[in-house]
This record gives C-alpha cells, structure tokens and sequence, in this order.
C-alpha cells in the first residue's frame, strides 16, 4: 500500500469521524489540561512562597556581637566572591540619634552604612538608584515629614540632603529600619559593628562568608555570631529540596498512565474494523502506520492545545519565571501525548486477522 494512500485513508477516517478524532482530542486536551495545570500550580505556589521569603529578607543574614568588629571593606566586597557569593553585602554601626527641626522633642534613630548596605536596601528593586550622596530615610520617617529623594530634612543641627527613601515594613525582620535613617559613611572610615549578606539560596556557606569579615572579638562573653535578619521564617526552609520533593512531581506519570489507556481505547473501538481491513489484503505495515498517523493527529493537537492553555496560565500567573514553571508542566501533556501514540501502536500490534469472526460476533 502508497504511503499517499494511506494518508489519504487516515485524512477521510479524520475528516469523517471514523477516527473519532475529535472526541479523542478533546480527552487530551481536558486531561493534559487539568494534570499540567495542577502541576503549574503547585510548582507557582513555590515560587511565590521563594519570592515572598526574599521579599521579605529571609534569604539574608547577619553577623553581630557586642565584642565584635567588622572590616566594612571586606564586609562590601563579599558580594565580589564570585560563584556562592552573596547577591549584596554592607556593614552598619549605630550612629547619632537625629532630631528634626519640626519636633525638637522626637528624636529619631540613625545608623551609619556602607555603599553596600544600599544595595541590600534596594535589593528587591534592581532599578533603584543607590545615591551615597545624602541620607536614606524609611517610608514612615518619608510620610511622617513629608520627605522624598532630592528634597532636604531640617533637623536642629542643620538641612541634610535625602539621597533615597527605602521601603522596610515590619514583617518580622530586623525592625530597626522600620523607622530610622541611615546615612552611607565609607567603608573603610572605621569598624563597624554588623556585616549583612542577601543571598538566595541561603546555606551555610554565607555564615563562613560573614565570619571572615571579624577582625576583632574581644572577649568569650559575647563573641560573634551569625543571625537571620528576618526571624519570621522557618530556618529550615530548602526551595530545592520542596521543589524536588513536591507532590505533583508525579503528574507526567499519571498522564502517561492516561494516554496508555487513551490509546487503548481508540484501537479497541475500532478493532472489527482493523481486523477486517487486513482480511480484505491490508497489509500489517500499513495498517500500524496509519494508526499512528491518526493517532499523532489528534493526540499532538490536544497535547499542543494544552500546552498553549499552560502557556497562557504560566505567563499570566507566574511571578518569576513563567517558562521555567512552563517547562515542568508541559512534559505532563506531552507525556499524554506520547503514551497515547505508544499505546495505539501497540494495540494494533495485537489485531489479527484471524479475529475477524470472534470481534464481529461480539459486536
């Protein structure tokens, strides 16, 4: 049998509805649809939790201690190490209690930072400007006084410049920026007294990174040690491990189990007619190639379908990398697919001739 004869067959058998492949589209459509999207749903739901515990400083850490000493210098350049090394890194010290010319009796806490320390601030906000030039103030120091950056604070003793307004809201970090301002020193003007570190995954070896920038600890009483800036959050948290672990990493699986017994069914329904197409001279070959052009043909449109419904879904949803989210969903409809096409083949396999008058019976 002519390869454009079999393909013409397998076009009329589509076309007219003997192949039922639109039903069996559809069946893989709705079931690469639902599999894969709870799959894309759960794998986003780990995202978001990634991105909420960055947003929120979790992934940061810091090294303190009444006794300690830090080198500003090394504490900027961490984030300098290469490979492992931290997103941003900048020291702090506690600096003169401010008091605005508005409200002689309200002082307001400041604390000295290295340029490092600004990006920390703005880590979440890669546009941001990180201007040394002046003070940084919090939102609620910037709304109280009706501050913004480029504009000036008076206080008693005289104007100072506002270089940037910084977004710290009390979620469970470190609340002293919640209301203070920070003003960026040199890095190398004298020790400071904490190092911090934003670095995504955080592990261990951030902890090995702060410790290198003591360069004093002067007594047993209260030496250095290594913190979350954000104790909100369970410390124990692993993104690679929950995502490895998560429960629908099973989905492609369980489509797989789908289109196997999709692909089933579509020769079983049509198996008094195979039989008798090979007793009228069709030939095995022929047959086998045209189940699996039918099959591919509404197989491949419901699992492209899909696809393109998880495209949408992913890009619409996902709030950090939507094709990264896709690619794990889409192996699901495409496991579909791929059963489906094996399972037809196979079924096809197991259809002789000889069964014509036992299928036809029981008809």
């Amino acid at each position: 049998m002519r390869l454009t004869s079999i393909l013409s067959e397998c076009a009329r058998n589509i076309a007219h509805g003997t192949a039922h492949a639109v039903a069996m589209m559809v069946a893989v459509l709705l079931a690469g649809t639902l599999l894969g999207g709870y799959e894309a749903t759960n794998v986003i739901a780990l995202e978001n939790e990634a991105v909420t515990r960055i947003g929120a400083y979790a992934d940061t850490k810091s090294i303190l201690g009444a006794d300690a000493m830090i080198d500003g210098d090394v504490c900027d350049r961490l984030s300098m190490q290469g490979d492992g090394a931290p997103a941003a890194s900048g020291a702090m010290r506690t600096g003169p209690q401010v008091t605005p010319a508005s409200t002689p009796g309200k002082d307001i806490s400041s604390y000295e930072v290295t340029p490092g320390m600004l990006s920390i601030l703005t880590a979440t906000d890669p546009d941001a400007r990180r201007d040394a030039s002046g003070v940084w103030v919090s939102t609620e120091v910037a709304d109280d006084f009706g501050l913004a950056a480029g504009g000036r604070m008076e206080t008693t003793d005289g104007p100072v410049d506002v270089a940037g307004v910084f977004d710290w809201p009390n979620d469970g970090r470190d609340t002293r920026f919640v209301y203070a301002l920070l003003i960026p020193v040199s890095a190398s003007a004298e020790p400071f007294s904490e190092c911090w570190a934003k670095r995504w995954p955080a592990d261990d070896t951030v902890d090995q990174l702060l410790y290198s920038t003591v360069i004093a600890s002067g007594g047993a009483s209260d030496p250095a040690g290594v913190t979350a800036v954000n104790k909100g959050f369970d410390s124990h948290y692993d993104a690679q491990t929950g995502y490895l672990n998560r429960m629908t990493r099973w989905m492609p699986y369980a489509a797989l189990a789908v289109g196997l017994a999709l692909g089933v069914v579509s020769v079983r329904r049509r198996r008094l007619e195979y039989a008798g197409a090979l007793h009228s001279g069709q030939s095995k070959g022929a047959q086998l190639l045209g189940i699996a052009l039918e099959t591919g043909v509404w197989a491949g449109l419901g699992a492209l379908c899909s696809c393109s419904l998880l495209a949408a879904y992913c890009v619409r949803v996902s709030r950090s990398d939507p094709w990264t989210v896709f690619a794990a969903a889409a192996r699901t409809p495409a496991a579909l697919a791929a059963g489906a096409l094996v399972a037809a083949v196979l079924a096809g396999l197991t259809i002789r001739e000889s069964q014509l008058f036992r299928f036809f019976k029981h008809r």
